[in-house]
């Protein structure tokens, strides 16, 4: 199965929610998502979705020094990604409900 569509979308819920709970730059991001069971995000899967993010006006970039060499890009959510990330929550808990309820055996 081609999961590259599915993971698109989820993990630009995932990612909103991540920089949500602090300013965090790509790295980290990338950690917390395998952390978190998505073993095969790397670096450059993220970035694109992140550059799609701030072109969406969800988050926003600045450049930051870094303690360990060239400066990082960090990143917060706007506003706006605010509200995007409470209608993803809501409408990822419809979606897993109804997914969850047919692999489940459904209604008879």
């Amino acid at each position: 199965m081609d999961r590259t569509q599915l993971m698109k979308g989820i993990l630009e819920g995932c990612i909103l929610k991540i920089i949500e709970s602090r300013e965090t730059y790509g790295y980290d991001i990338v950690s917390q998502l395998q952390d978190n069971g998505f073993t095969e995000v790397r670096e450059g899967t993220l970035y694109p979705l992140l550059l799609r993010l701030e072109k969406k006006g969800l988050i926003t970039a600045t450049y930051k020094p870094s303690p360990l060499g060239p400066s990082r890009k960090y990143y917060t959510l706007t506003g706006e990604g605010h509200g995007y990330l409470n209608d993803f929550g809501t409408v990822w808990q419809e979606i897993s409900k109804s997914v969850n309820h047919i692999f489940e055996g459904g209604k008879s």
